[in-house]
């Protein structure tokens, strides 16, 4: 039980390696004001949700996270999925802008870009 109190992160990282997600979602909650100021932990509360395919909620996290650090490249591709799964494809058009803006060599972003543009 130690381990819980001097790393808390890591074990919400072993509840979800081990698909705990519904333990996962208690346990980050319960340490959420300890963490309020790190990204990563908003992106894991956030990946969560979008595992259990609650984009809404999911974005919501992601957009915590990337107040705090808003260059996060995998956070901002978690977000365009959460929005193309939701199907808000401007939302997801401006995510994959701003990846692009931040990483111009990311092919992945342009080829979804495209697509996006042209459906």
């Amino acid at each position: 039980m130690v381990g819980l109190v001097i790393y808390p992160k890591r074990h919400l990282r072993k509840l979800i390696h081990e698909g705990e997600y519904v333990e996962a979602i208690k346990y980050a909650k319960s340490i959420e004001s300890k963490f309020e100021n790190d990204p990563d932990f908003w992106f894991m509360f956030g990946s969560i949700y979008h595992i259990l395919d609650d984009a809404k909620i999911a974005i919501k996290y992601f957009e915590k996270s990337l107040k705090l650090k808003d260059d996060d490249i995998e956070v901002l591709t978690m977000k365009t999925n959460a929005y193309i799964f939701l199907k808000q494809k401007d939302e997801a058009i401006e995510c994959c802008k701003r990846i692009i803006k931040l990483e111009p060599e990311n092919y992945e972003a342009h080829g979804l870009l495209e697509k996006l543009e042209n459906v």
